[in-house]
């Protein structure tokens, strides 16, 4: 008996302890399409084995129907409309890619997904379209713990070049970017289903496993996510780099594609697309796959570089975000700006930032699952963050130097002022952050993704502030105690769909700290922080200093005090939520650990090592990671 109840409880213990992976469902995909570059409509059949993991008897699926989008009082184009008409610092607030473009669609320029059939376990069932979600009513459920086969013949036209996905696009003159293009199972999980219209953001999947043939004109060449599993029959650098595509008799040929561990699909063809094949040392295989201009001969240098510059950097990646777990990765000319994919990206040139940000979208997506709906400012945030690592790695270039080279060339004249108050890395997020903060646009990372008032808000919560959690993460806890939170984050909920709380679960754990008030205020509210050196005097030969909270969020406090004789002291805060203190950071010698500041009060008085008039300065945060929106009252100078 005694042996029964201590099983009991460690498995209590695992299923608190990994909530996010108490369960999931998996979706094993095979899809053939046969596309028709004449019309650009494509037709498919879909077989989906469907396991339901979850405790729940399904009685109903839905589907993305991606493509639905492109069409006139679509959701995205109604949206997108609505939003330009909007001013924000004098600009209409659209989505500068979309703008009104899907109003004008003729109806061979629109975009489509048609379905014909679909049966479960081989008989018919019924379904209804809400525009981007197809519903189908099952005429038994898929009950807990079973398997489901899905068959699904569609059609589908593919729309002119808009957002993510299209033909022709006029930007890079890539034929097709097939990306958010096949049916795709939505996602359920233990806040049920999760059906949300395509209307401009993020996305949500199922991980799984893909076999995809794709048929299409003998002359067009293929980049795709996964492996390439008839390589000797196509040629084109997929069996051995630097060969050429193979010839065959037929009208068109078939590429054959399998992924396995991934939750989404994406290719894209051009007749005269180049193939650079690469490869990471005891590591995948790098493609870059790219349109040369008009009258381009042998390998573009700038596309050739960014297939190098992963090479160099991937070390380092994956000794500080994890072990990347696929056999390849494709970067794909195509697409509207830069879009991520399960191995693969969309990404419309060869800059070396857009690169590394989709790149790292492996790590903080592929890999990971988050709900991007829910949750983009861990998706993008976390991705800006150690995008931006990657590049100082690969450059040897601060954040904040190249951030300068940046407002130089806008012939900012608040340039200095502006740098002024900007941590050394991360410098642009604070920068955006503040701005927004300026504008009075500011809503809670919390916010649905398609929910913001603003593109503008939008933008700058999920990606700057996104950033920001992290880096000002490692102001409270220290730089190297966050570094081994992303790396235990990673390691214990790669392929689990984790939240922002199971990210806290892991941080709390490792730094012996609680935080959870450093998520909800940062992530949950707009709460600013701001905090200035109140006032000073002299008790019993030492110098007192009250430091006052002016904004509303309360954090621990770093403070410097350089002396006459150009000695240091430094003083650590901890916030009493906080239940402990961070250890000593490099470059801190060994600060004095305060008493606590009680979150409830607004000023708080701690002692100098030395009197008064031995003062020459006072600073709070002299590494300015804590994202103080007013930076002139944390440092006094003395001039005695």
């Amino acid at each position: 008996m005694k042996w029964i109840v201590v099983l009991f409880l460690t498995g209590f213990v695992l299923s608190v302890n990994a909530q996010s992976a108490a369960w999931q469902q998996k979706a094993q995909y095979t899809m053939q399409i046969d596309m028709d570059v004449e019309t650009n409509r494509f037709t498919g059949k879909q077989k989906l084995v469907y396991t339901n993991n979850s405790p729940d008897a399904l009685n109903k699926l839905f589907y993305h129907l991606y493509l639905n989008a492109f069409q006139p009082n679509s959701n995205m184009d109604v949206r997108s409309r609505e939003l330009g008409k909007k001013m924000v610092f004098g600009t209409p607030d659209w989505d500068a890619r979309v703008k009104d473009r899907i109003a004008n669609l003729k109806p061979d320029e629109i975009g489509y997904q048609k379905i014909v059939s679909i049966k479960l376990n081989g008989v018919p069932q019924q379904f209804t379209y809400h525009e981007t979600i197809l519903e189908v009513h099952l005429n038994k459920p898929i009950l807990p713990g079973t398997k489901a086969v899905l068959d699904m013949e569609f059609e589908a036209q593919v729309p002119l070049q808009i957002r993510r996905t299209g033909r022709d696009n006029p930007r890079t003159g890539v034929r097709y970017s097939m990306s958010q293009w096949y049916p795709k199972i939505c996602a359920y999980d233990q806040n049920g289903w999760h059906p949300n219209p395509y209307v401009a953001r993020e996305f949500y999947g199922v991980f799984g496993d893909f076999d995809v043939s794709i048929s299409i004109d003998k002359e067009y060449k293929i980049g795709a996510t996964g492996v390439l599993t008839n390589a000797a029959e196509i040629g084109w650098g997929y069996d051995q780099p630097g060969t050429a595509l193979k010839p065959v008799s037929t009208a068109k040929r078939t590429w054959k594609f399998k992924g396995s561990n991934i939750h989404d699909f994406v290719w894209a063809a051009d007749p005269s697309y180049v193939h650079i094949r690469k490869k990471v040392p005891a590591g995948p295989d790098i493609h870059v796959i790219y349109k040369p201009k008009d009258g381009e001969s042998g390998i573009n240098p700038e596309w050739e570089r960014v297939a190098d510059a992963t090479i160099q950097v991937f070390p380092f990646i994956e000794k500080h975000f994890g072990k990347y777990p696929y056999p390849q990765y494709s970067y794909i000319h195509g697409g509207d700006g830069g879009m991520e994919y399960a191995m693969a990206t969309l990404i419309q040139g060869p800059s070396l930032g857009t690169a590394f940000h989709e790149l790292m979208h492996s790590w903080y997506q592929m890999v990971l699952g988050f709900n991007e709906s829910v949750y983009p400012w861990m998706d993008e945030g976390f991705t800006n963050y150690t995008e931006e690592l990657a590049m100082k790695a690969y450059t040897g270039k601060s954040s904040l130097q190249g951030y300068r080279d940046r407002l130089e060339k806008q012939f900012d004249k608040r340039l200095e002022e502006r740098i002024a108050i900007l941590p050394e890395n991360h410098s642009g997020a604070y920068d955006n952050y503040y701005r927004l903060v300026e504008s009075g646009l500011e809503e809670p990372l919390t916010t649905h993704a398609d929910h913001f008032n603003t593109n503008f808000a939008y933008a700058i919560a999920s990606y700057s502030k996104g950033e920001i959690f992290l880096a000002q993460l490692g102001y409270i806890v220290g730089d190297a105690v966050r570094d081994k939170i992303l790396l235990e984050f990673y390691k214990k909920f790669s392929f689990k769909h984790p939240d922002a709380n199971d990210f806290m679960r892991v941080a709390r754990t490792v730094s012996n700290l609680e935080l959870n008030w450093y998520k909800d205020l940062w992530a949950g509210t707009t709460q600013t922080i701001d905090y200035g050196i109140d006032s000073l005097w002299e008790e019993q030969g030492k110098a007192r200093i009250r430091l006052a909270r002016i904004g509303q969020m309360p954090m621990p406090i770093d403070v410097k005090i350089t002396y006459q004789d150009s000695t240091v002291s430094w003083h650590y805060i901890p916030l009493n939520l906080m239940y402990g203190a961070k250890k000593p950071e490099e470059g801190h010698g060994k600060p004095l650990v305060e008493t606590a500041w009680l979150w409830t009060h607004p000023q708080y008085t701690f002692s100098a090592t030395k009197g008064l008039r031995q003062i020459q300065s006072i600073q709070i945060d002299p590494s300015k990671r804590m994202a103080d929106v007013e930076q002139r009252n944390n440092q006094l100078t003395l001039n005695w």
